[in-house]
């Protein structure tokens, strides 16, 4: 649709939605905001409306100005006694249908396809012809895996639940729920709650779940003392996990959380009493022996063409960057073995050749912030040598180690360094708040989410979403009885419209990346902790390594009337924005 349909649209609109009413505040300060040109002139009003120096206020206004707006004088505003008494709720079923037609029309055909999911996402502008070194994690970065590993962990860890921790056998009659938890999900330890937290450290009501079952609003209140806020102290310390409360931030951790869920689901079902706190310790402990005890590195390594994903696109990644001149590092938890069969597998027997250097078993984030522990140079089978480390050469592969004495020998500091990784706190937290670097996110939900964005359904449902939610806020004024009434029918219907919009993306917890309208908390440390964000390396081909990402001016609350996506949508919090449209 052109900017001057969209114009006519909001045009028409704004025309419509003049309310022959008491005097609104709000309109005194849509039309002082017209005392700057859009060229950053100012201005004089006249007493006839008109703006010296500058063309008539816009035809729309000067037409259907409000009649309980009789004068302007000195800035102050002045309210006719004789404004005509209305139906408050034939006005406001009439504005609601107008709105919805509205919304109809300005969502063209072919709209719900532009979002890309190959697209690099900036939370601050990076210049790539500034950035001369790139780093990588491996799993989850270099190497994608498929969904059927969670498959696996999930069952073994719940094997050694039974085995190793005697828990009831009746545990085993549980298949991993490959979509029932979702990444940047909290754990309240001592309740055994698994929930969605936003930005501003609120529980999302209505994704709370005591084993696979929700919890009731008005249940979740009274456990929370009336509120439904975290007290900072309670949700996570800097790497995501408090005393109570643990966030899982990576994606190794979804089958854990399922694990969680159906290991309190079996002992509710079965009223069988038990202490959340040991079952969280114990879920934990059989998560980790799985990955102590090398069992996914060995299904891994036995099946790599079953396990491992888009191995070409690692290695045209790899090409790319080699090819530019630019050096390359890896700084990996994993061991030798198993990052080198499964480079092998991707990038060939050379791909030690990419690297300038190579770094495994780093004990992320220690690895970041602990200038204790040495750095040990391994042989070509992975077994340890004794030499003293004095640089840190291409070719070798070297175990732990810290960052200080990384920065010190290589003198790779500042933001010509960027690296990728998946685990906001391990990989990037300090990175980017303590020493500089740019980073990069890989969260490879963009590609499901996107896809979910591009759909008809959601498009239609979020923009009249917006739309009714404004309706809501501008309909307030109206007090009388069956003026509540409506209002209750549309709070009713917005309800509704929240939970088609999170159950598109998940059924339990919706989008990774909201919570209704607020950012949740996985959002707030994405953005925090990442210069850009990403479904894969692979997005980087589709750049050119001299572009520049700017982030987009998303608008602040503030400055909301005068975005487009406000006129678009209809979604307007003052009057007369036809003619603030032109102000920028």
């Amino acid at each position: 649709m052109s900017f001057r349909k969209i114009r006519q649209l909001n045009g028409a609109f704004v025309q419509k939605s003049i309310v022959k009413a008491r005097f609104n505040p709000f309109r005194s300060f849509a039309v002082s905001c017209l005392n700057v040109t859009s060229n950053g002139s100012t201005f004089k009003r006249g007493e006839n409306g008109t703006m010296a120096g500058s063309t008539p206020v816009s035809s729309a206004y000067q037409t259907h100005r409000p009649a309980e707006v009789s004068k302007l004088v000195s800035g102050r505003t002045y309210c006719s006694s004789a404004a005509p008494k209305i139906d408050s709720k034939t006005h406001m079923w009439s504005r609601y249908t107008e709105m919805k037609r509205l919304v109809q029309d300005v969502i063209p055909p072919g709209v719900c396809s532009i979002l890309n999911p190959s697209t690099i996402y900036a939370n601050n502008e990076v210049d790539l012809e500034l950035v001369d070194i790139y780093g990588f994690d491996y799993d989850y970065t270099l190497a994608l895996y498929s969904n059927c590993l969670d498959a696996m962990i999930f069952n073994t860890a719940k094997d050694f639940l039974v085995k190793q921790y005697k828990y009831p056998e009746g545990i085993r009659k549980y298949d991993y729920i490959p979509n029932f938890a979702a990444r940047g999900l909290h754990y309240d330890i001592q309740k055994g709650f698994l929930m969605k937290v936003d930005a501003f450290h609120y529980i999302e009501l209505g994704t709370v779940y005591r084993g696979l079952k929700p919890v009731p609003d008005e249940e979740v209140l009274k456990l929370y003392g009336g509120t439904h806020h975290l007290p900072l102290h309670e949700v996570s310390d800097f790497y995501g996990k408090g005393p109570k409360i643990k966030q899982f931030m990576d994606v190794f951790s979804i089958p854990e959380m399922t694990l969680l869920a159906v290991a309190n689901d079996y002992f509710i079902s079965n009223d069988i009493e038990y202490d959340p706190v040991h079952l969280y310790k114990d879920v934990s402990d059989a998560i980790g022996m799985v990955h102590i005890q090398g069992y996914m590195y060995k299904w891994v390594m036995q099946d790599l063409e079953k396990y491992i994903l888009r191995g070409e696109e690692t290695l045209a990644v790899l090409q790319c960057l080699a090819n530019s001149g630019k050096k390359l590092f890896l700084i990996t938890n994993s061991p030798f073995n198993f990052v080198d069969k499964g480079m092998k597998y991707m990038i060939g027997n050379n791909w030690r050749d990419f690297f300038d250097i190579v770094i495994v078993q780093a004990d992320k984030p220690h690895f970041f912030n602990d200038c204790v522990k040495p750095f040990r140079l391994l042989d070509s089978h992975g077994n340890l040598k004794w030499d003293k480390i004095k640089s840190l050469d291409k070719g070798k592969i070297y175990k732990q180690g810290n960052l200080f004495e990384f920065l010190r020998l290589t003198g790779w500091t500042g933001s010509k360094v960027l690296y990728f990784g998946d685990h906001l706190y391990s990989d990037l937290a300090d990175l980017m708040l303590r020493h500089g670097w740019r980073t990069g996110a890989i969260v490879p939900e963009l590609e499901v989410e996107t896809k979910v964005a591009n759909t008809q359904q959601f498009a239609q449902s979020l923009t009249w979403l917006q739309a009714l939610t404004g309706l809501l806020e501008r309909m307030q004024k109206h007090r009388d009885p069956e003026a509540k009434e409506v209002r209750k029918d549309w709070l009713k219907e917005r309800e509704e419209l929240l939970a088609v919009t999170k159950n598109l993306f998940n059924p339990q917890f919706g989008s990774i990346f909201r919570t209704c309208h607020n950012p949740t908390y996985f959002s707030r440390r994405l953005c925090r902790y990442s210069d850009l964000y990403m479904a894969s390396i692979s997005c980087l081909l589709n750049y050119d390594l001299s572009y520049t990402f700017y982030p987009r001016r998303t608008p602040l609350q503030h400055e909301a009337p005068l975005w487009m996506d406000q006129l678009c949508t209809g979604c307007m919090k003052t009057p007369f924005l036809e003619e603030m449209s032109q102000i920028r």
